[in-house]
């Protein structure tokens, strides 16, 4: 393929990216949230035993200076606790408390279940090609993003 086809096709495929991210976008504002917030929260919703600070920091690719940002908001409005790591005493455990529970069962399943829907839609043939090609095309983007000289 030459280079104005293969430019094609990263457009189109980051229209469709940004697509997808607005749709959290958009939904994270109607509760007061950002979609970074909104994924902090949807983490330690499927973690019911806690989650570590540092796996929330890898899964969104965010410093931890971000993440300790999102955790003091909802730590301060009562929603999130921090414990020690039994484990790795450097590494925070961040679960929801009760209150934390009663106001993100209002938001996180409802999303899933948007998600869960969306991919019913397709062929489980659909599906899984869509998980192969996202991960080939994951993994080059962050092979060829790390070989860029800065």
């Amino acid at each position: 393929m030459n280079f104005k086809e293969v430019n094609k096709y990263v457009n189109r495929y980051c229209e469709l990216r940004d697509v997808q991210f607005a749709a959290y976008e958009v939904y994270a504002r109607k509760h007061g949230l950002t979609a970074k917030e909104l994924f902090v929260l949807d983490i330690i919703w499927f973690a019911p035993e806690g989650c570590p600070q540092s796996k929330i920091c890898e899964r969104l690719s965010a410093t931890k200076q971000t993440i300790s940002a999102i955790v003091k908001k909802f730590m301060k409005l009562g929603y999130l606790s921090l414990s020690e790591s039994p484990t790795d005493r450097r590494n925070q455990i961040i679960s929801l408390t009760s209150e934390g529970k009663k106001y993100v069962k209002r938001i996180i399943p409802p999303a899933a279940k948007a998600e869960n829907q969306a991919m019913a839609e397709l062929s489980e043939k659909d599906v899984a090609e869509l998980i192969r090609l996202t991960e080939l095309f994951s993994e080059s983007m962050k092979r060829k993003f790390g070989e860029i000289n800065v």
